[in-house]
């Protein structure tokens, strides 16, 4: 089953979650994390976003990531794999939490790197979060039950903010 593709105004609760969440997630991990990183839309203030908390979790060792998926099963979250996206490992989040997508990445992840480069370079270019705003809101009216198109669409976008951060496009 697919969900709609809903795009929210920003909510200035999100911070608060990804904290709560944050908390949750590296008293589990304790030093097996060396950061937790609130990424994605809901993580820009002012961003319209899907109002779902998206997290990157850095371990210290990608031979720790056994032991990672134990300690988060217990708190009921599914290892999922990459998900075709090599480099990290998507986890299914416990049903009865707060809304959100967890990735772990092993250190020096690329796709961390990127996650990270365009939330800031978003915050930073208030212009351009506003653009991505509209686009989003746009492409979600357009493909709101596709979401794979949904996110396709929004790749030219991502990609020409990330030659703008300087980080090299996925």
């Amino acid at each position: 089953m697919t969900s709609r593709i809903l795009i929210s105004d920003y909510d200035p609760l999100w911070p608060q979650q990804f904290e709560t969440l944050r908390h949750r997630i590296a008293d589990a991990l304790g030093g097996l994390a060396t950061t937790i990183e609130h990424i994605g839309s809901t993580a820009v203030p002012g961003l319209a976003a899907k109002p779902v908390i998206d997290i990157d979790v850095l371990l210290r060792s990608a031979t720790d990531l056994p032991l990672v998926i134990a300690r988060l099963s217990l708190l009921g979250y599914e290892h999922r794999g990459d998900l075709g996206i090599p480099g990290r490992d998507a986890f299914r989040t416990p049903p009865d939490g707060l809304p959100h997508h967890l990735y772990v990445c092993p250190p020096d992840s690329e796709e961390c790197k990127r996650h990270i480069a365009f939330r800031d370079y978003l915050r930073a270019h208030p212009e351009d979060a506003r653009a991505y705003a509209t686009l989003k809101r746009r492409l979600a009216a357009k493909f709101s039950d596709d979401r794979e198109s949904y996110t396709r669409a929004k790749s030219e976008f991502v990609a020409e903010i990330l030659s703008r951060a300087d980080q090299p496009t996925p």
